[in-house]
């Protein structure tokens, strides 16, 4: 995030319907099951602190966590007239838009039981690719080195739930295309009693390599300069955090499943998602931060610093291809598949 944290969201797990679960990430046909997410002011800045906010609700964002039945591979046709001409050399291969993912992080990017590539990101960018008359070819990547993937040509862009902040904004462009909160996830029944996030201290977490949530804790990235929640911890007298990083999410997942650490920590969609998929096993706890812009990541060129860079012809073919989803009802639609419309967000 480019700026310290306002907000903090109050999570009620209000129903769960759920006949049976399966084993993430493949998705199930059990009944949606939904996430009511209560975000609160706070005044000023959002300083870790012990003393739990007490403003009223500003907005709820109702998640369905469950996704749809499984469905073949989204095909990318070519649209029959591109929304912005790209030049030769615009994409790695003639005719095709590489993008580097973070498999799995359902519901926005997993494999069906078939290994086609599915999720909110997957089908985004398959209608961008075809917004631009490409086809388009998914490489899974690690998330802490997806944006090096970027620069370096792997891919052409990077759609992953990246979360926009300062640090990633200088290393590549950052177009918004979704926003998401981050949640806490500890197992059924919340032993530990974690309620707000100093309840964190002295206890252990596990999050993802290079997310918000492993700088939130770790107070590197975009916390760098006010210290992270650790270090809030020590300042108050309290015992460290131990942060368990792991290279993949599901990773950090099986870290609290198998009773190592306290909570595991993500971005709300996929807290939600394996919170109702296992409702015998998890459940949402705490406070966290608030929805964040994710943004899809495109080399920026040969500047120093990305922040202020013009847009690459690449980039600005996918934002004239956002923005003709959001016009012609492609990006609604989408959204609407995942049930995550709240995570909708505009563009100038």
């Amino acid at each position: 995030m480019k700026r310290p944290i306002s907000l903090v969201v109050s999570l009620i797990l209000i129903a769960v319907f759920l006949t049976g679960c399966a084993a993430p990430p493949a998705p199930t046909a059990a009944p949606p099951a939904t996430v009511v997410v209560v975000i609160t002011a706070t005044p000023g800045p959002m300083e870790p602190t012990a003393v739990p906010p007490t403003a009223a609700p500003t907005t709820v964002m109702v998640i369905t966590a469950t996704p749809p039945p499984a469905t073949a591979a989204p095909a990318a046709t070519a649209a029959p007239t591109a929304v912005f001409q790209l030049p030769d050399g615009a994409v790695a291969q003639k005719g095709k838009l590489l993008i580097c993912t973070d498999f799995p992080y359902p519901p926005q990017e997993f494999y069906d039981e078939s290994g086609n590539p599915q999720g909110l990101d997957v089908e985004v960018g398959t209608a961008i690719a075809t917004h631009l008359g490409l086809q388009v070819e998914f490489i899974n990547s690690v998330f802490d080195t997806i944006i090096l993937a970027v620069k370096g040509g792997k891919c052409d862009i990077a759609i992953s739930a990246q979360n926009v902040t300062a640090d990633r904004s200088k290393q590549v462009s950052q177009i918004p295309y979704f926003q998401a909160g981050q949640s806490m996830v500890a197992a059924k029944g919340n032993p530990d009693n974690i309620n707000t996030p100093m309840d964190l201290c002295g206890k252990s977490v596990a999050a993802e390599s290079g997310t918000t949530e492993a700088d939130y804790i770790a107070g590197t990235g975009d916390y760098k300069a006010k210290g992270g929640l650790t270090q809030a911890c020590t300042k108050g007298g309290k015992k460290p955090i131990d942060l368990v990083v792991t290279q993949k999410d599901t990773d950090a997942l099986q870290q609290l499943q198998a009773g190592k650490v306290t909570v595991y920590f993500a971005d709300t969609p996929p807290a939600a998602y394996y919170t109702v998929q296992h409702p015998d096993q998890f459940q949402l706890v705490g406070q966290v931060l608030e929805p964040a812009l994710e943004g899809i990541s495109v080399a920026c060129g040969d500047a120093a610093d990305c922040t202020n860079a013009p847009l690459s012809p690449l980039g600005q073919g996918v934002q004239a291809a956002l923005k003709a989803m959001m016009a012609d009802g492609t990006y609604n639609q989408i959204l609407s598949k995942w049930n995550l419309t709240a995570g909708a967000v505009t563009l100038p």
